[in-house]
């Protein structure tokens, strides 16, 4: 049963395509070919290995939402498959991962914003940015659904269109020469690959987006799954071949030492000195969209959670198609963290919280994938063709491997500081399973504890699941 019918649903193909690829296009794209330049052009190989994990991820949750057309995505698929427990952690997980990232993503935006200036502005002024940053997405969101649907169609094709111009010209002024050896590492190509890997693992995190809006999108057992993968390739597209163009036409011992290799590519191509100033304005055009997806996606996790008795009532409630507590509470949390970042002077916290978001998207992927084997293990494919069994299966393990390599290229300090966050939350859980017999429709709820110690679930797949 959905959630809201065909006439409320605010996102078509198109928007929730967007909506996807606007939220894994944020601002580290103009980094990313100097980053992964000094592994050499093995690095472009891993691109490929890792599109290919991405769109089986896509693919998993288009599978997965046929079954359950939410709002919630990964949280929806934890806790049908596993219980409340699971189900919680992947909530908590998830949205402690969007509101840092909320607050890193405006951080960085007025970094872009200082290229455009031509200077370095005073702490209250980029303090005042950067929240401004914050609360105009927010803004939009709080309007409703059209609005959000409408800012990011925008967004995405402001930054999209000039991307790919840079990618696709680019071509036309690639040398051979600029490009370095296929691995400038001492030992073997696959250290390379798996170095340059672990640099590129977390371009992909947005791939989610559509199954986490499920609910505001029309006919989401046929639109999710398809604007996972097309938001998912397009994404790819602009990565793939921006960081070709950018490693043909820039010489390889310069962009080794770029820090802006999608301005030194433009200068390069077409002269002066105005690429910086241009790329930056796309940055910043991208980065706002960013924040425009990631504060709906902020919100969407303790909804679902919410409406299960495992976050508190309040982010339960909607107006015009958007949680408003969960807004109100990521932008609120986000600018805190903003504020001790340019006024505390305590070194390292924000690069902690940052640490911890970077562990924190791969519990809810491994997860939803986790999900999607058990389903398919059990019987559970009441909605899905006998005959896919195979390429299901297939894709949901090859989904798995690729949360797994997100979990090991997070590195130890992230998965450390992200493993200490991820169990402060049980405490929450502990809190609100405790007072959830005496709220308002326990009884519907109260039951689901025993379900998921037989193996989670709701009623009705209980009874028509049978191992295979």
């Amino acid at each position: 049963m959905h959630e809201t019918d065909g006439k409320t649903r605010r996102f078509g193909l198109p928007t929730a395509t967007a909506l996807v690829m606007g939220n894994i296009i944020g601002g580290g794209i103009f980094l990313l070919p100097a980053s992964v330049a000094p592994f050499g052009t093995v690095s472009l190989l891993a691109f490929g290995v890792l599109t290919v994990g991405a769109i089986a991820l896509a693919l998993v949750f288009g599978r997965l939402t046929e079954r359950f057309p939410r709002t919630g995505g990964p949280y929806v698929y934890a806790r049908e498959a596993f219980g409340d427990f699971a189900g919680f952690l992947s909530a908590w997980s998830y949205w402690t991962m969007t509101w840092v990232s909320n607050a890193a993503l405006a951080v960085a935006g007025v970094g872009y914003v200082h290229v455009l200036t031509g200077g370095d502005g005073s702490k209250a002024g980029d303090l005042a940015l950067a929240l401004a940053m914050i609360w105009l997405p927010a803004l939009a969101n709080l309007a409703g659904t059209r609005w959000v649907g409408a800012v990011q169609m925008i967004s995405t094709v402001l930054k999209f269109v000039p991307l790919l111009f840079v990618a696709v010209i680019g071509l036309f002024f690639f040398d051979p020469d600029n490009l370095g050896s296929f691995n400038t590492g001492d030992g073997n190509w696959t250290g390379g690959l798996t170095a340059s890997a672990a640099i590129l693992l977390y371009s992909y995190v947005g791939v989610e987006s559509a199954a986490m809006s499920a609910g505001e999108v029309r006919d989401p057992e046929r639109n999710v799954g398809r604007a996972s993968v097309l938001g998912t390739i397009g994404a790819a597209v602009v990565y793939l071949l921006g960081t070709l163009a950018v490693f043909g036409s820039v010489p390889h011992d310069k962009l080794v030492a770029s820090t802006a290799p999608f301005s030194d590519a433009v200068n390069a191509m077409f002269g002066g000195e105005w690429g910086g100033t241009a790329i930056a304005v796309c940055a910043v055009i991208s980065i706002v969209g960013a924040l425009n997806g990631w504060t709906l996606m902020s919100a969407q996790a303790p909804y679902a959670a919410a409406k299960d008795g495992l976050f508190p009532a309040v982010f339960a409630k909607k107006r015009r198609g958007v949680p408003t507590a969960g807004v109100l509470a990521a932008a609120v949390l986000a600018s805190l963290l903003t504020v001790i970042n340019y006024t505390s002077g305590v070194a390292g916290v924000f690069e902690i919280l940052v640490l911890i978001t970077t562990f924190s998207a791969t519990v809810p992927y491994l997860l939803a994938a986790a999900a999607q084997v058990y389903f398919l293990l059990t019987g559970q494919r009441e909605k899905v063709r006998p005959a896919r069994f195979t390429r299901d299966m297939v894709l949901a393990l090859g989904a798995f491997a690729f949360s797994f390599w997100l979990v090991a290229g997070a590195g130890y300090a992230a998965v450390y500081q992200g493993v200490l966050f991820l169990f402060a939350g049980i405490l929450v859980y502990v809190w609100m399973v405790a007072r959830r017999p005496a709220a308002s429709g326990a009884v519907a709820v109260s039951e689901e504890p025993a379900l998921a110690a037989c193996g989670g679930g709701r009623p009705e797949d209980a009874s028509s699941s049978s191992p295979s």
